[in-house]
């Protein structure tokens, strides 16, 4: 089963539509009419036998370079959620209430953890 295509995410209160570009295997990959947003997602066999899951979000921008005020610069960030599972042990609603407890608590307080981790706090 696909994710939705398109897909759309939306940043700072703008629906980013994200046609599928790619889709090979266990790997598909969605791009804005623009291309600076894309969601992929992707599933592989590591050693032992794991199994890991990755959804990802690459956003990129074009914004003044502090070095050179008469040009513009491309930047790029990533957010990503990996699950790496043991081959056997954990079913899909015991993964999936690890995640909803993880997610609860980075989201709670209107991303209060998540504020406090990108001003450098552990």
């Amino acid at each position: 089963m696909a994710l939705a295509d398109p897909s759309t995410v939306t940043i700072s209160a703008t629906p980013i539509t994200l046609p599928r570009t790619y889709s090979l295997g266990k790997e598909a990959q969605y791009t804005s009419a623009d291309g600076l947003v894309k969601l992929s997602a992707n599933h592989t066999l590591v050693k032992q036998g794991r199994e890991r899951h990755l959804i990802r979000l690459d956003h990129s921008k074009v914004t003044p370079n502090p070095f050179d005020a008469t040009e513009n610069m491309k930047v790029e960030m990533a957010v990503y959620t990996v699950f790496d599972l043991p081959p056997a042990g954990y079913t899909d609603p015991e993964v999936l209430a690890v995640f909803a407890g993880f997610n609860t608590y980075c989201t709670a307080t209107s991303n209060a953890v998540i504020t406090k981790l990108l001003g450098g706090e552990s």
